[in-house]
């Protein structure tokens, strides 16, 4: 699976990146035919959820989005994660069935 990490407005530490990182590849274990994934974080202007996280999922046929908000950036990404999981499991289900 190719990665991709985009900070947008601020510099993200090493440790951000890394943990992005991590959190992505833990998707490989819900569907194993993902193409490429893109992480996008970026502040909103949301005083209680400032930080944003957005993740791009390709798979075969289709592109699977979500972006969630959160008091930290760590946060928003364990969220965002969780909601494409979600998506992938059904997509899954899906593509199981049509066979």
């Amino acid at each position: 699976m190719k990665t991709t990490f985009t900070a947008r407005h601020f510099d993200p530490t090493s440790d951000l990146h890394s943990y992005a990182e991590d959190s992505v590849q833990k998707l490989d274990q819900f569907y194993d035919r993902i193409l490429t994934c893109d992480i996008i974080l970026e502040p909103v202007p949301d005083d209680d959820n400032p930080q944003q996280a957005e993740l791009n999922v390709k798979v075969p046929k289709k592109l699977l989005n979500a972006k969630e908000k959160a008091p930290s950036y760590e946060q928003a990404i364990n969220k965002v994660i969780d909601n494409i999981s979600r998506q992938l499991k059904k997509y899954k289900q899906k593509t199981l069935h049509q066979r």
